[in-house]
């Protein structure tokens, strides 16, 4: 009797793990469901300039590595740097409006993913990249298109905060309440910096948790007002062998940008320009398919 006793225990203690695991990483839970498409304008004060280009100058232009219109203007440029094949997406706004996150399937909350391809295809966006993956950790600040959905903090974490004249600065997640930034359009919990005010602020022995020294990366610099990059790397394949977070600040300095920030890589590295996948996403480089995320970067009208 005392070992069938011993058996149901053993089991309901399998089965109760096997549970937590799939809550914790499968079991999709809807928190709230948002509109991707636009903040509200009439609550934020949005900078905007003239200096890019205007209604009556512009030349329209939409390749597969350029687009052009009265408010947008993105150039893609493919580099080669240490054995590693670099996609950086030179963009210029007029409005720091065009600049948006957005969850998969409109949706804040746990396990809830897609691929960055269609979270950029459903927003209508003409970018994308891949975000901070705030899905997949149960702290971190979350403040997306001006609304806060999570203030907990996970401790001393490095933020980025885009502000309402579209200016890039860092916080401390332990040092900063989330609450208390009043100019934030965007806060983006993963890391680290990369680049502050145009000097390396990462080392050769900086990595995220255990990852590999040579990953696919992704990166999102400001160069000047309402003037950004957006950079995907590949890797871990015999195409490209990866980026360091090192390597990938110091190639960001020889494009002499004021700021640029790690967000989440590895297999999740994915960049989407005007209807293509653009870079070739990989977990194990056995294969190249993107990873379901849980939010984007994206640049649309």
């Amino acid at each position: 009797m005392k070992k069938f006793i011993k058996v149901i225990d053993i089991i309901v203690i399998v089965l109760f793990s096997i549970y937590v695991l799939l809550d914790a990483f499968v079991i999709p839970q809807a928190y709230q469901k948002v509109d991707n498409s636009l903040f509200n304008d009439e609550e934020v004060n949005l900078y905007s300039t003239s200096d890019i280009q205007t209604e009556e100058n512009t030349e329209y232009i939409n390749t597969d590595t350029e687009y052009q219109d009265e408010n947008i203007h993105i150039t893609l440029t493919t580099y080669r740097y240490l054995d590693t094949d670099i996609y950086v997406a030179d963009v210029e706004l007029s409005s720091i409006e065009y600049l948006r996150s957005a969850f998969a399937h409109d949706t804040y909350g746990k396990n809830i993913t897609d691929t960055t391809s269609s979270i950029a295809e459903s927003s209508n966006a003409i970018l994308a990249i891949n975000g901070d993956y705030y899905g997949a950790k149960e702290s971190g600040y979350v403040l997306r298109n001006g609304t806060i959905y999570r203030s907990t903090s996970r401790g001393n974490q490095e933020d980025l905060v885009i502000d309402t004249n579209g200016d890039f600065y860092f916080i401390n997640e332990s040092e900063t309440d989330l609450a208390s930034i009043s100019d934030a359009l965007q806060v983006f919990s993963f890391g680290p910096a990369l680049i502050d005010n145009y000097k390396v602020v990462v080392n050769e022995n900086d990595e995220v948790g255990k990852a590999k020294a040579s990953n696919p990366r992704t990166a999102i610099c400001q160069v000047d007002t309402l003037h950004y990059l957006f950079v995907v790397s590949d890797g871990r394949t015999s195409a490209s062998a990866g980026l360091s977070l090192y390597e990938l600040a110091t190639f960001l300095e020889s494009l002499n940008v004021q700021i640029a920030y790690n967000l989440d890589g590895g297999g999740s590295s994915t960049m989407y320009f005007n209807g293509n996948l653009i870079n070739n996403p990989t977990t194990s480089g056995k294969s190249i398919k993107e990873r379901s995320v849980s939010d984007a970067i994206i640049i649309k009208q």
